[in-house]
């Protein structure tokens, strides 16, 4: 993921990608997305949201791989699990270079299966003491399972955190700026559409703020309209051409609204990996 970021950023064309195009699905409350991309590999992800869902996930997926150079098809994969992984992965190439070097208190709000993957992605990049969760319903099912602790607020979790993850399906800010010591990092992923937020003005007017994609954040995600602007691209800052964090104090945010690049690059790692062991098998 850190590769496809700065490529995407200061690749000088190495990746293509169009801004996803969002189709509303008005009768049943859901939303259809289509992500196409060209980074080396070829493909797109066809994505839906449907927030309302109980008892199934709220996304589906599926990604499509073509060749490059003849546009064949080379295959289709299910998208869920991929979205999931490499979402947690972004989010741990931001708090590898946002993060305090000595951040050991991480909260988590949300305790779905994106609060799942970023605790085990983010523990790949800072050694975290304590985790706290908080949820509107699941935070002490999820801190059984996963062995942490659950807090019964969003200010309990986040109080003293060294990097928070925002992952619910909130459209009003859950997440406020007075809230956070001085020094925190946060990862926000959740609200990627224009009227929706997850965190307040406070935080947003006080923070340093990174994206993905000026263009695509600039356009999806609600929490950016309402911010003083983006300082960068976490490609840029992979890349060496701006800087991350400057100082102890200061509170830095990754708003992820998740790119095209990111599902290519990851699915063609896992067809790679796919087509490895079957030549290994044969041999």
């Amino acid at each position: 993921m850190a590769k496809a970021l700065a490529d995407l950023s200061v690749g000088g064309g190495r990746v293509v990608q169009p801004v996803r195009t969002i189709l509303p699905v008005a009768p049943h409350q859901g939303f259809f997305g289509i992500m196409p991309a060209y980074a080396g590999a070829l493909g797109a992800k066809l994505v839906t949201f449907y927030p309302h869902n109980e008892g199934i996930p709220t996304h589906h997926a599926v990604i499509v791989l073509f060749r490059a150079d003849t546009g064949e098809p080379l295959a289709m994969m299910d998208g869920r699990l991929i979205t999931e992984m490499r979402t947690a992965a972004v989010s741990a190439v931001a708090t590898q270079h946002l993060a305090r070097a000595d951040a050991s208190v991480l909260a988590i709000l949300g305790s779905g299966v994106q609060a799942g993957s970023h605790l085990e992605a983010l523990r790949l990049v800072r050694p975290f003491r304590e985790v706290r969760v908080w949820s509107p319903r699941n935070a002490r099912a999820f801190a059984e399972r996963h062995g942490v602790r659950a807090t019964d607020s969003p200010r309990d979790a986040v109080s003293g955190a060294d990097v928070v993850v925002v992952a619910t399906s909130a459209r009003v800010p859950v997440l406020c700026g007075r809230w956070l010591s001085p020094g925190t990092h946060v990862n926000a992923i959740g609200a990627v559409r224009p009227d929706w937020r997850e965190l307040d003005d406070e935080l947003l007017a006080g923070a340093r703020l990174y994206v993905e994609s000026r263009e695509a954040a600039g356009k999806e995600s609600g929490d950016v309209m309402a911010s003083g602007g983006i300082v960068g691209e976490i490609g840029e800052v992979v890349a060496g051409v701006q800087p991350g964090r400057r100082s102890a104090d200061e509170i830095t945010v990754f708003k992820s609204v998740g790119v095209a690049v990111e599902d290519v690059a990851a699915a063609a790692l896992v067809y790679d990996a796919h087509r490895t062991m079957d030549n290994a098998h044969d041999a």
